[in-house]
């Protein structure tokens, strides 16, 4: 296991096929909580694997804890847990995702 890596999953309000349902983001603690690597899931249970989450933004955000996210200070519509890194690397090295794709 990574020492100060943090696994976070979070998903989302079914918006539209084309944008994620599901968030993976392997988050380095001793960067300001800045994502190492993320995953997106669709609907369709397809996997998008991030290995640059910062190469096309303007402005470089910290990822939220769980906590923070789930208090609703960064808006609603999701849901944040922790998850351990074999699930993170898992889907990671996978082509589909047969996990929930909700909260409920």
């Amino acid at each position: 296991m990574k020492e100060n890596v943090e696994y976070i999953k979070v998903f989302a309000d079914y918006e539209s096929d084309d944008m994620p349902v599901v968030y993976l983001y392997e988050v380095d603690l001793e960067d300001e909580r800045l994502a190492l690597r993320a995953i997106e899931i669709f609907a369709d249970r397809k996997v998008k694997c991030i290995e640059d989450f910062y190469r096309d933004v303007i402005e470089i955000l910290s990822i939220p804890s769980v906590a923070e996210l789930n208090s609703g200070e960064w808006g609603g519509g999701f849901f944040a847990l922790a998850i351990r890194e074999e699930e993170f690397e898992e889907i990671w090295n996978s082509d589909s995702y047969m996990g929930r794709l909700s909260a409920e």
